[in-house]
């Protein structure tokens, strides 16, 4: 069986070069499926995107996006940047850059010539395919007894996208380190991930040893 580990932090890059960082990972909960990256843009804060799984590339450990960075303009947002005090619309309204693909059916104002009447007040807000979750990096494992440390990546059956591990880093400061919860100890995702499986079953699993980019 084949496997992809999706590190949460991590680079990836379009077929041109341009890309950003891998902000989460999107999950079916019923199906326990990867179906899409959330990849926010180098130095863009509030455009991510949500790329499809199958429009990524793993090979050699490396995350490829098969898009130019046009295409990954286009593809559907996995947040809105709403403001208020926008002129010319009495309700909320999304900001974006000229070029950039807008949540469907939202005003969209392009927010370098919007002219806001004040400073805008702004607020993201994620958009995720009905019924998925995202977990991003940071976010708790909760085991039976209490949390025991923080998601890192997803490692994934790369045929049918199904999570077989969730890598988390757990210990103090000085002695933290990565390991590897089977899927089949996992008994939930969104709100962190949580488990089956006490504290102290996690810390007796081996090391994983994994060098994790983004870490």
């Amino acid at each position: 069986m084949a496997e992809i580990t999706l590190v949460i932090g991590g680079e990836a890059r379009c077929r041109d070069g341009s890309g950003g960082q891998v902000r989460g990972l999107v999950v079916d909960p019923a199906a326990r499926t990867v179906t899409h990256l959330v990849v926010e843009p180098d130095g863009r804060a509030g455009l991510a995107r949500l790329v499809p799984l199958e429009m990524v590339d793993a090979a050699a450990g490396q995350l490829t996006l098969n898009c130019t960075e046009p295409e990954f303009r286009d593809l559907r947002p996995a947040e809105e940047m709403l403001a208020e005090f926008v002129r010319g619309y009495d309700v909320p309204v999304q900001l974006l850059p000229a070029g950039w693909r807008g949540a469907d059916g939202d005003p969209v104002v392009d927010a370098a010539a919007s002219g806001p009447l004040r400073t805008p007040e702004k607020e993201v807000i994620d958009v995720l395919p009905a019924g998925e979750v995202e977990e991003r990096r940071g976010d708790h494992v909760h085991a039976a007894d209490g949390d025991i440390g923080q998601v890192q990546a997803l490692r994934i059956d790369a045929g049918t996208r199904q999570v077989t591990h969730v890598l988390l880093r757990e210990g103090h400061v000085l002695g933290r380190r990565t390991v590897a919860i089977p899927a089949g100890q996992v008994t939930g995702f969104g709100d962190g991930i949580q488990l089956g499986v006490t504290r102290q079953q996690v810390r007796d699993l081996p090391d994983a040893g994994a060098d994790l980019s983004g870490s």
